[in-house]
């Protein structure tokens, strides 16, 4: 046995294998804390309207600022991972977390709750969540598709556990204390970035750490580029500035794979439309219960039945699509779960008794379990795995400006009609719609395809231009782990 492989099989130990597992502790933790922790939100509606005697529309923009940041700062995170590793990351976004909520306790005006618990904290919670994912894809090869499984039963746990300890020390301490005492809580996303240490690649070099000579290189070219001044071409400087900055752009933002994969643009737009109607129940079911007469504590315990069936039913979700019958059929799995969800929301206009309340958010939390479990195999079907990363990136963004304006705009109309049923009216109307937008896009998409190849038809890249399976060879454990990816689940 050679020097260099007894080298590589040390090398390759903490995978898969050891620290590893604890790795995956930390990634359940961490998906609990930032994931999870928007669910309680709505716990708080009412008391944040009372205190700042602001609207649903102004009170709404608190959590639609903290959701699209999560969602749309994968970009961000994803340069701060390349740059300074994913243990750096996750401990910074904990102590973002920590000190906005710490900083929301003390806030005069609903304003500096968006710059607070809004930003502050979405940021924080981005940067260890995605973090956290990247790092499990280091420290997982063989087992990464069974990590990232048991790693996202920390989000429904999430959504089972912090609207019960929300409600408990609102009643308890009120609204300020109570968010004094999560910004120490979600500080214990720093402990978990701690337990993430950098893994050692073959070659001995670390997986965070530049490549040899890369870094002398980029610092010669900041000195290049900096040096405008001096520069005997500025033209041409500014040339180079252009190409650089149109590169960052296509690595990150993938308007290339928009502009010419028409699984992608189909997909893309279906989502980001469902996106302004997805979210509205999880701000404003318990207003609406209890402002028709359901006890606070009960209305709390909504939130609380979505997370806990949410920990069984995903699972299961992603079994039954992994499935060969459903093989490039998932699109339609996905639009059958988004349509089952916009339906759901006629179950409250019905009614708003509590038992009512109990069914209705069964069959919530069943299409979205298919949603959260489907959302990201769809887009890996539609898209190459060498540009998944890119495609991720305009996708996140994209949803997240949806996130921030939907439940705003459906609070100013129930300020205008003093009536919440709007709020499931609104989601039903986006839910549905994007779910025929989809399922009959695809199907549309799929008939033309087989006409093209009925007729013989060439064409130069036929996976750009349909929609088909995807799938990827097993990484074997002598591979390092892909580039860095910024994920994020709904």
């Amino acid at each position: 046995m050679s020097q260099g492989g007894a080298a590589a099989r040390i090398a390759a130990k903490p995978q898969d294998r050891g620290w590893a597992w604890m790795v995956l502790l930390a990634a359940v933790l961490l998906q609990g804390l930032t994931l999870g922790f928007p669910s309680c939100i709505g716990i708080f509606f009412t008391d944040l309207q009372h205190e700042f005697q602001a609207s649903n529309s102004e009170t709404s923009w608190f959590p639609s600022i903290m959701v699209a940041v999560l969602h749309g700062g994968g970009p961000l995170c994803s340069i701060l991972v390349k740059r300074f590793g994913c243990r750096f990351a996750v401990m910074l976004g904990g102590l973002l977390s920590g000190v906005g909520m710490v900083s929301s306790s003390f806030c005069k005006s609903i304003s500096q709750l968006y710059l607070t618990a809004g930003l502050i904290t979405g940021l924080g919670s981005c940067f260890s969540f995605q973090a956290g994912v990247t790092a499990l894809g280091y420290y997982f090869v063989r087992w990464r598709t069974l990590a990232n499984a048991i790693a996202s039963t920390g989000v429904s746990l999430g959504f089972t556990l912090w609207p019960l300890l929300s409600q408990y020390l609102l009643d308890e301490m009120g609204w300020r204390n109570t968010f004094l005492i999560f910004g120490g809580i979600l500080l214990n996303c720093c402990v978990s970035g701690a337990i993430m240490r950098p893994v050692q690649l073959a070659s001995g070099s670390l997986l965070q750490s530049p490549k040899p000579g890369e870094e002398p290189e980029r610092r010669a070219e900041e000195a290049q580029l900096s040096n405008g001044a001096s520069s005997p071409h500025p033209e041409l400087q500014q040339q180079t500035r252009r190409t650089a900055c149109f590169q960052m752009l296509q690595k990150y933002l993938a308007f290339d794979i928009f502009c010419q994969n028409k699984g992608y643009q189909i997909y893309t737009i279906g989502v980001t439309w469902m996106m302004m109607g997805f979210a509205l129940p999880h701000v404003y079911l318990v207003p609406y219960a209890i402002q028709n007469g359901v006890e606070e504590r009960r209305a709390a315990l909504l939130i609380s039945v979505i997370g806990f069936i949410n920990i069984f039913i995903r699972p299961l979700t992603g079994l039954l699509s992994g499935h060969k019958v459903f093989t490039g059929r998932r699109i339609y799995l996905f639009s059958l779960a988004v349509l089952l969800c916009g339906l759901s929301n006629f179950i409250c206009v019905i009614s708003a008794e509590f038992s009512v309340l109990i069914v209705y958010c069964v069959i919530l939390s069943i299409a979205m379990s298919g949603i959260g479990a489907l959302t990201f195999q769809v887009l890996m079907d539609v898209v190459e795995m060498d540009r998944f990363s890119s495609a991720l990136g305009l996708f996140t963004i994209l949803e997240s400006i949806t996130l921030l304006i939907g439940p705003p705009l459906t609070g100013l109309l129930v300020d205008i009609t003093s009536d919440f049923h709007y709020v499931f009216y609104n989601s039903s109307f986006f839910l549905i719609s994007a779910a025929l937008f989809m399922g009959l896009s695809f199907c549309t998409l799929e008939k033309k395809n087989k006409l093209k190849e009925a007729s013989k038809v060439p064409l130069d890249n036929p996976s750009r231009y349909q929609y088909n399976e995807m799938p990827t060879e097993p990484q074997s454990e002598s591979q390092s782990p892909p580039a860095v990816v910024y994920i994020t689940s709904i």
